[in-house]
């Protein structure tokens, strides 16, 4: 018998000097709110695979992942069910910002002006932005 296990997830902060991006939601839960990039990884896919598709994906960027910000595991932080987030630090490496898969919108925000958040993802930013970036 295989085990119940949480899923996991991958978050992106994409950095640009003092602005992040941030997508809007296309689908539920949070549908319509800001939240960082980022998805489900993949039977097969690395976290870093997982976080440089999810950021293309949703994004249109090509990125170039810098650090570990964190893990974040509470149980609560996904009202679909538990899930885990490994959540990465990134510079955009390339192509053009605008949303799409999971995505309706994607754009610039400077870190000190953001609109409310869904999940944990104002924590995560607190994290990224709170270290040196990459």
């Amino acid at each position: 018998m295989r085990p119940v296990t949480p899923l996991l997830v991958v978050d992106i902060v994409i950095r640009r000097g003092q602005e992040v991006v941030l997508i809007r939601r296309r689908n539920p839960p949070f549908r319509g709110s800001y939240a960082l990039p980022g998805g489900f990884v993949d039977v097969g896919e690395t976290v870093e695979q997982a976080a440089r598709r999810e950021a293309r994906e949703e994004t249109g960027l090509r990125v170039a992942i810098g650090r570990l910000v964190g893990v974040y595991s509470d149980p609560r932080r996904d009202p679909r069910g538990h899930s885990v987030a490994v959540a990465f630090l990134a510079r955009p490496a390339g192509g053009r910002l605008q949303g799409g898969d999971d995505a309706t919108e994607a754009r610039w925000f400077h870190h000190r002006r953001l609109p409310p958040l869904a999940f944990d993802h104002r924590r995560i930013l607190r994290d990224a932005l709170s270290r040196r970036a990459t």
